[in-house]
């Protein structure tokens, strides 16, 4: 069976995060997010891919090429437009002459469950999982194994299903897309499809879901996706560690890394290729350190992701945060992560205030940005790629 992966949106509700790389590819526990995807559906058996780009394009090929690599097939079709999930789906038609597998290039799926959804056989067979709050999802009214109608965030929903967007699709689906209308939201969407197959009394089914699933969506859910990998993470040293250095955990630390005496670093942490961290530095559990990273003396860096080429100077603090790649950060620059009354951190994305339900978050910064020494950033503040931040401004 072959997997089809969306991947060609370019990810707004990222902020910054997504202005030069597309959402699939910002990196979790120093791998980009499509590559974890991919992953879980090798480790239940598929070999042969199809990825369905867009935004960014280039920055996948290049990363994965044909995927020997990873040890699989991958081929690629354009989305001229990203005009909804039936059209990134119908884009495939051709490339596919059986039943096939649809990930979403932004969903963590366990592979346990892509097992046991890729040995059903119906006309169409969706992933539900049970939710708290099914009015805000698109929810599957059923009977039995069947599915009898997808109802889009109803007011009164018959059940806690909720489409958790992993399916498996015969080919009859592109019939289906072909004649699928634009949605309200001026989109053809994949449920729409669905629902006229149901309707044309086709056998559509449900997986009930088993195993990890995580939608990103956004910038903060990545820190839980870098948690999430990383609390598997096994230790490997293939730099260099000076005598004085101290290793604790399940510490991971790249080629040609050189860790300076005085460095302090408690897993799960991971650290690239080609890093200067230290001396006398304190990283804590669950941060991910891209390639070319440098960590300064007196830094400390805890829970937080810093992509490649970033540096942190010394008497620097970091916590909780997502930082893009080129960074410089000035002498003394601290970074808030919790709020004095401890309430659920907001975040302004969009133009919209957003309740990011984490008691510690801090920045969300864009790539090249460079701040001065002394300056203040607060609790989930969004930082835009090529900002100049001033000596001693507060960024809020």
């Amino acid at each position: 069976m072959k997997a089809v992966v969306l991947a060609a949106g370019q990810g707004t509700r990222m902020g910054p995060l997504t202005r030069n790389t597309p959402k699939v590819m910002l990196h979790i526990a120093n791998k980009p997010l499509l590559y974890h995807v991919i992953k879980s559906a090798q480790d239940a058996g598929i070999r042969d891919f199809v990825l369905v780009v867009g935004y960014g394009e280039q920055i996948i090929k290049e990363y994965f090429k044909d995927g020997s690599d990873m040890g699989v097939r991958i081929e690629y079709v354009h989305q001229e437009k990203q005009l909804g999930t039936a059209d990134a789906v119908g884009s495939v038609e051709g490339m596919v002459d059986e039943s096939f597998l649809v990930l979403n290039g932004d969903i963590i799926v366990s592979s346990s469950h892509i097992n046991k959804l890729i040995g059903c056989r119906s006309d169409a067979v969706l992933t539900a999982r049970h939710v708290d709050n099914p009015c805000e999802y698109g929810v599957l009214e059923v009977q039995d194994e069947r599915v009898l109608r997808i109802i889009e965030k109803p007011k009164n929903p018959p059940t806690n299903l909720a489409n958790a967007g992993i399916y498996v699709f015969s080919p009859s689906i592109f019939e289906a897309i072909h004649r699928t209308p634009l949605s309200v939201r001026k989109e053809y969407e994949i449920t729409d499809s669905l629902q006229m197959l149901i309707d044309e009394g086709k056998n559509v089914g449900f997986l009930a879901l088993s195993g990890k699933w995580m939608d990103i969506g956004k910038p903060w859910e990545l820190l839980e996706a870098n948690e999430y990998f990383l609390s598997s993470l096994q230790p490997s040293i293939k730099g260099e560690v000076e005598p004085f250095a101290t290793l604790k955990g399940s510490v991971s630390v790249g080629e040609g890394t050189i860790i300076r005496n005085g460095a302090y670093i408690v897993g799960p942490v991971i650290i690239g290729n080609d890093c200067d961290i230290g001396p006398n530095c304190y990283i804590r559990p669950g941060t991910s350190l891209g390639d070319n990273v440098r960590i300064g003396n007196a830094v400390e860096i805890k829970n937080s992701i810093i992509m490649k080429g970033t540096h942190i100077g010394h008497l620097s603090y970091v916590g909780d945060s997502i930082i893009g790649e080129r960074c410089n950060f000035g002498a003394g620059t601290k970074v808030a992560n919790l709020r004095h009354d401890e309430r659920t951190i907001r975040v302004m994305l969009k133009g919209k205030l957003m309740d990011s339900g984490r008691r510690k978050l801090g920045t969300i910064m864009g790539d090249d940005v460079h701040t001065g020494i002394n300056s203040m950033i607060n609790v989930g503040a969004v930082i835009e790629s090529k900002t100049m931040i001033a000596p001693g401004e507060f960024v809020k």
